[in-house]
């Protein structure tokens, strides 16, 4: 089997299952978290997908988010879940944690009193935080998008 293919069932597979997880923990009732793992699932395959066609991370969640984005306006009123729930639970998977983490580590290594090289140590924990920055607002950019826009058409 293509390592590419592979990789996407993989990413698609566990966005499902992270998605639908998050799904119960904001209280989604049992008949209605086969959608939030749909939109899970459809989260991650698209940055996968544009990931390995080269994306950033950025853009290619801000693509994957708006993909979420499109795919629950269409499906408005057939779920019974408030839209912001299926748009929620479909991208919190896409949220760089591990980034986050560095980032907060690296900023508390600046604490110790035996830090060797400050500065490279401020330059690490800024490039994550960027990182997880520009993430972030690309994710709730990519959702805004097809709200708006339906807004407007409205």
């Amino acid at each position: 089997m293509d390592p590419n293919l592979t990789q996407l069932l993989h990413q698609t597979l566990f966005g499902a299952i992270a998605a639908a997880g998050f799904g119960v923990l904001f209280n989604v009732s049992f008949r209605l978290l086969p959608w939030c793992a749909a939109s899970g699932a459809i989260a991650l395959a698209v940055r996968t997908a544009f990931m390995e066609l080269g994306w950033n991370l950025g853009g290619a969640s801000f693509a994957a988010a708006l993909a979420v984005g499109i795919a629950v306006q269409l499906l408005r009123g057939r779920t019974g879940l408030p839209l912001d729930v299926l748009n929620a639970v479909g991208c919190i998977p896409m949220v760089p944690g591990v980034f986050a983490e560095k980032a907060i580590l690296a900023l508390y290594a600046l604490t110790t009193n035996n830090a060797s090289d400050d500065a490279q140590e401020l330059i690490v924990a800024m490039q994550y935080a960027l990182r997880v920055i520009f993430t972030t607002g690309a994710i709730g950019t990519g959702l805004a998008i097809p709200t708006l826009l339906l807004r407007a058409r409205q």
